[in-house]
């Protein structure tokens, strides 16, 4: 019973990052696990079930940078460098999964909910990365707002993929964007 749970989850995982939560239906899910669609429907009651057990599925498979080390480095452009080559790399990992994801958002409902900590994350990265820069006030939000971006699937993905700059050169870039935010 666990080992066809699993072999659906992994189905719909395989379709979310192939094809995407959008184009990913029961059926497809159904074939691609070797198993009826009432299998599926017996195993999750709906697609947010599904998108669930798949979203819990790939964070356990890969887990996202730990804050907490960034945080132990205490001057704040090394943070920022070590972090960035370090949320690049598994953007680079994982891309295909969050080019997708990210794309349908908007049209599965079920995206919201599992796309919360996901933000939530990046939200805290910019804090952690704002931290040490002496930023006060308008400064400060400027700041906030260039690690946002920094921290950004689309910003990495634009620069990475679509404008084809190597990791380094994207690191620089936007350590470049967040020193001037920081008044550095």
């Amino acid at each position: 019973m666990e080992a066809t749970r699993h072999r659906i989850t992994e189905a719909a995982m395989e379709l979310h990052g192939t094809i995407g939560p959008a184009r990913t239906t029961m059926t497809a899910v159904a074939e691609r696990a070797g198993v009826q669609r009432q299998t599926v429907y017996r195993h999750f009651a709906d697609e947010e079930e599904l998108f669930s057990a798949c979203s819990g599925h790939f964070v356990a498979l890969h887990p996202s940078p730990e804050l907490a080390r960034w945080r132990a480095i205490t001057d704040p452009a090394d943070r920022l460098r070590s972090a960035l080559d370090e949320l690049y790399a598994w953007y680079e990992s994982t891309e295909a999964m969050w080019t997708n994801v990210l794309r349908d958002a908007t049209l599965v409902p079920a995206i919201g909910p599992n796309l919360a900590p996901f933000l939530a994350y990046l939200d805290e990265a910019a804090h952690t990365l704002a931290a040490g820069w002496g930023a006060r006030g308008r400064r400060r939000a400027t700041l906030l707002a260039a690690t946002r971006h920094a921290v950004d699937f689309h910003t990495w993905r634009s620069l990475a993929r679509d404008g084809d700059v190597s990791r380094s050169d994207v690191i620089e870039l936007t350590s470049a964007m967040v020193g001037r935010g920081a008044g550095a």
